[in-house]
């Protein structure tokens, strides 16, 4: 295993340590989380997590082991998630299915662990543990995160879930990590086979402040609308307001277009005015109703297992010939040739890079549990597309954007 570097280790032992108190919270409070077929809501129906980003247990209260500052989640409504639990009458047995799959690619965000791994173990505590998987792939950091995570598998193991050790990331630069983020490719490859494709479900998260029930709305998104691929909005500060991020991959389902214009010379002027050209998305954003688009990916997606395991869909790199675009937005239109073209992205569910960053963007932009938990919230279906724009903007580079056809390469070529 890769040494930390003396000024990383304090840092990432701290962290550590943190992140296990917050996992093992019951062996110092007494009590113990009661399996997922019994849990029982809280006075006033709601699920409690810490303001520091610890796990409540099943009486709500939550061990704060540290004074790290981190993304304050809030409390949701369990009775609005209920349905995606999976129940079973012996905790114990042996044969659990795996139902959820929890995919991470991560890289450099030692210090964003404990929000991040915290609200993925505390909905895998609520949607049941034994029936989840978790695996990483993490991109050659030097801050620490890769030690951090594979010290913390027993830990996870413990829960009863299917944990995999963090797994180096190969599509990274050995000679310079900084200059190669790590890519979906590899995670992909470390997706477990699975018994039941067509009911389990891949949650695909990259290293965002995320809040339990972000990540929870999104799986009911994803269930209730019968979506085949559900994402979030990521957001960045490249000033002083927020402003949509994953440009590169995401495609209206309209115009075929980027979510804002970027003209040739590549500024973000025009960042304010999202889907200006589509006015069904526009409409159903202001609203903060799901919407189809062509592709997304955004920092959270949810999708069906079905068409890794089943349809042969992969992360890939461009076809000779084919649009030089990033592979999310390959994974999608590669979806769309499967017949797997519910894609949509779901606006109540806004992320961040950062814990600071998270939390502006969650004042600015509010909580999932903010808006699904208002009085008058309606949650809307979606009217399926069937088919997709006829052509999509290719992007792969400012000053050479164009429109080509959708399905100008055909899988296989």
């Amino acid at each position: 295993m890769r040494r930390p570097s003396l000024l990383v280790l304090p840092t990432a032992c701290l962290l550590l340590v943190a992140i296990t108190l917050y996992i093992r919270r019951d062996r110092f409070t007494g009590t113990h989380f009661l399996p997922t077929d019994r849990l029982q809501p809280h006075v006033g129906g709601k699920h409690s997590s810490s303001e520091t980003g610890g796990l409540p247990t099943a009486t709500g209260s939550a061990q704060h082991s540290t004074a790290l500052p981190r993304l304050e989640c809030p409390k949701f409504e369990l009775s609005r998630y209920q349905q995606l639990q999976v129940h079973v009458t012996d905790s114990d047995a042996p044969d659990a299915t795996i139902q959820y799959f929890f995919a991470l690619n991560l890289r450099q965000c030692v210090k964003l662990l404990p929000r991040l791994i915290g609200s993925v173990v505390e909905a895998m505590r609520f949607l049941g543990p034994k029936h989840c998987a978790l695996s990483i792939v993490e991109g050659n950091s030097n801050d620490g995160t890769g030690e951090v995570l594979a010290a913390l598998r027993p830990e996870l193991e413990a829960l009863g879930v299917t944990a995999s050790p963090p797994s180096p990331n190969s599509a990274t630069s050995p000679s310079n990590p900084s200059l190669t983020p790590p890519t979906p490719v590899a995670a992909a490859a470390a997706t477990p086979t699975t018994d039941n494709p067509a009911t389990t479900t891949i949650i695909f998260l990259n290293d965002v402040a995320i809040c339990p029930d972000d990540i929870l709305e999104l799986t009911l998104q994803h269930t209730t609308l019968n979506a085949d691929m559900v994402c979030a909005m990521d957001w960045t500060y490249v000033g002083r307001d927020p402003t949509f991020y994953d440009v590169w991959i995401a495609r209206s389902l309209a115009a075929g277009d980027s979510f804002f214009e970027i003209p040739p010379d590549g500024n973000w002027d025009s960042a304010w005015n999202l889907f200006w050209n589509d006015p069904v998305a526009r409409a159903r954003f202001a609203a903060r109703q799901p919407f189809q688009v062509f592709s997304c990916w955004n920092g959270a997606v949810v999708f069906r297992a079905a068409p890794v395991v089943e349809g042969g869909v992969r992360f890939r790199r461009a076809r000779k010939g084919e649009c030089h675009q990033g592979e999310p937005e390959l994974f999608c239109k590669d979806l769309w040739f499967g017949g797997w073209g519910r894609i949509a992205v779901v606006p109540v569910v806004n992320l961040e890079y950062s814990d600071e960053g998270g939390g502006k963007i969650k004042e600015a932009k509010g909580y999932a549990s903010k808006w699904v938990g208002a009085p008058e919230w309606r949650d809307e279906g979606i009217e399926w597309q069937a088919q997709p724009p006829e052509k999509v903007k290719c992007m792969a580079k400012y000053d050479a954007q164009f429109f080509e056809a959708w399905n100008k390469t055909q899988p296989g070529t």
